[in-house]
């Protein structure tokens, strides 16, 4: 009986402990479009503005939280633009070569590398973006290998699309 006992204890520890493996601070499946929302500005940095609608699509079942997180905000004004022309980590589009890659793929005379950022079918989340930013944050740890080279991807993207007042925040964990 004791010997029973011991091994449901181990057994609840064991699986307390993965329950906790996910990354902290991170909105959940069930989390609620604002949770969402609060959580993709404060990794991008930006100061919450007047948003008119929300649309996210949530893809976290894997193990550690692996999957894709993907967002669009739409603002009511030019404040969210001006907020991120302020801010030096983002660029002017267009994109450098492994963002094109992430976000909407890249065909170039070796092949072609992406789209990573899709939905089921393949198709990528964010649309053509003409006139905007982007933003890259690499979230691998201790990792010398350029991005698209590597064989697991830890990364968040953003694009503002500065004529409809979009910004698209997206994660992929693999």
């Amino acid at each position: 009986m004791k010997q029973r006992i011991l091994c449901i204890a181990a057994a609840l520890l064991a699986a307390l402990a993965l329950a906790g493996c996910g990354e902290a601070g991170r909105p959940g499946i069930g989390a609620s479009a604002k949770e969402k929302a609060a959580y993709a500005l404060g990794v991008l940095g930006l100061e919450e503005e007047a948003v008119t609608s929300i649309n996210t699509q949530t893809d976290r079942g894997g193990f550690h939280g692996d999957g894709t997180l993907f967002m669009e905000f739409t603002f009511v004004d030019d404040g969210m633009e001006e907020q991120i022309a302020a801010d030096p980590a983002w660029q002017p589009l267009p994109p450098d070569d492994t963002v094109q890659a992430l976000v909407w793929g890249l065909e170039t005379a070796a092949g072609s590398n992406g789209p990573f950022l899709t939905d089921e079918e393949g198709a990528p989340l964010v649309p053509p973006v003409k006139k905007g930013y982007y933003r890259l944050i690499d979230r691998q740890e201790q990792t010398d290998t350029p991005l698209l080279e590597r064989g697991s991807f830890n990364f968040t993207v953003a694009v503002y699309d500065a004529e409809a007042r979009v910004l698209y925040f997206g994660e992929l964990d693999t």
